[in-house]
C-alpha cells in the first residue's frame, strides 16, 4: 500500500510539472525562420529566461489568424497595416517595430530598369513570375506593388503563378524554374549558395520591409502571459537589438534595428 502511495505521488509531481512547464508559443514569417534569425537569437532568451520557446512558422496572414484563435502568445510578422487591424479588433494587447530589411526582386539575370514601375512592366510582358500567393506579409507587399501601378494581378496570364508556399520553397521553385520572385533580402541571402538567382531589381526605400512583435491578447488562451510579457520586453532591448544587428550574411547585415 505504501508503495502504491509513493507511486501515485511520483506521478502527481511528474504531472504537475509536466504542466507547469515555461513554454512560450512564437508564430512567425517565414522569412524569419528561413533567414536563420531566430535559430540565432532565441536561444540567448531561452538561456537568460529558463523558457523553451516553440516556433511556428507561417506566412504573416496565417500567422494572425492563429493569433485570433489563441493558439499563439507572441507574433512575429511583417505586414502593418494588418497588424494594426489585429490590434484594433481586441486580439493583440500591443505592438512595436523591432527591425527592418528591403524586399529585393530576383531572378536569372539582373532587370536593366531603373526604377520600380519599370520593374514590373518589363516582368509582366516578358518574364515568368512566381507569387507566393498565401496571404503572407511578402505576398501583400507584391500585390500592393502590382496595385500601385493600377496592375490587376487576376487579369495575368499564364506567366504569373502562385506558389502557396513559404519564403524558402518559392525561392527553390523560382530557381529550379528560372522565374522571377520578390523576396525579402535575408531569406534570399541566407539560401545564396543553394540558389541560381541574382538580384534582379532593388530599391531599399520603396521596397522597406518592417518587422513588427505582436503580444497576443492572453484572455485569447490560458497560458502563462508572464513568459511573453517577457519576450515582448526583451526584443526590444538594446543588447537584443544590438544582437539583431551582427546577424550577417555574405558580408550583409540582413536586419536592421528600430531602436
Amino acid at each position: 500500500m505504501k508503495k502504491l502511495i509513493v507511486l501515485l505521488g511520483i506521478i502527481f509531481v511528474f504531472t504537475l510539472s509536466s504542466c507547469q512547464k515555461k513554454e512560450l508559443i512564437i508564430v512567425t514569417t517565414t522569412s524569419l525562420e528561413n533567414s536563420g534569425l531566430l535559430a540565432y537569437i532565441i536561444p540567448h532568451f531561452e538561456e537568460e529566461y529558463g523558457v523553451f520557446v516553440k516556433i511556428v512558422a507561417l506566412g504573416t496572414g496565417a500567422a494572425l489568424e492563429m493569433g485570433e484563435m489563441g493558439e499563439a502568445d507572441i507574433l512575429l510578422v511583417h505586414a502593418y497595416a494588418s497588424e494594426v487591424e489585429f490590434i484594433n479588433n481586441g486580439y493583440g494587447e500591443k505592438r512595436h517595430n523591432i527591425m527592418y530589411n528591403d524586399f529585393i526582386f530576383v531572378g536569372p539575370t539582373t532587370l536593366s530598369t531603373s526604377t520600380l514601375e519599370e520593374t514590373l512592366e518589363t516582368i509582366s510582358e516578358n518574364h515568368d513570375f512566381y507569387s507566393r500567393g498565401d496571404n503572407s506579409g511578402t505576398h501583400k507587399m507584391e500585390l500592393s506593388l502590382w496595385n500601385q501601378f493600377d496592375y490587376d494581378v487576376t487579369s495575368f496570364g499564364d506567366w504569373y503563378k502562385e506558389t502557396g508556399q513559404g519564403m524558402g520553397s518559392t525561392l527553390t521553385m523560382t530557381s529550379l524554374s528560372q522565374y522571377y520572385t520578390l523576396t525579402d533580402r535575408a531569406t534570399y541571402l541566407s539560401m545564396l549558395e543553394n540558389l541560381d538567382l541574382v538580384i534582379a531589381y532593388e530599391n531599399s526605400v520603396e521596397l522597406k520591409n518592417q518587422y513588427g512583435v505582436i503580444k497576443v491578447n492572453p484572455e485569447l488562451h490560458n497560458r502563462e502571459e508572464l513568459y511573453a510579457d517577457q519576450f515582448y520586453d526583451w526584443i526590444l532591448r538594446e543588447d537584443t537589438q544590438a544582437l539583431i544587428a551582427t546577424y550577417i550574411k555574405y558580408d550583409t547585415q540582413l536586419f536592421y534595428p528600430n531602436s
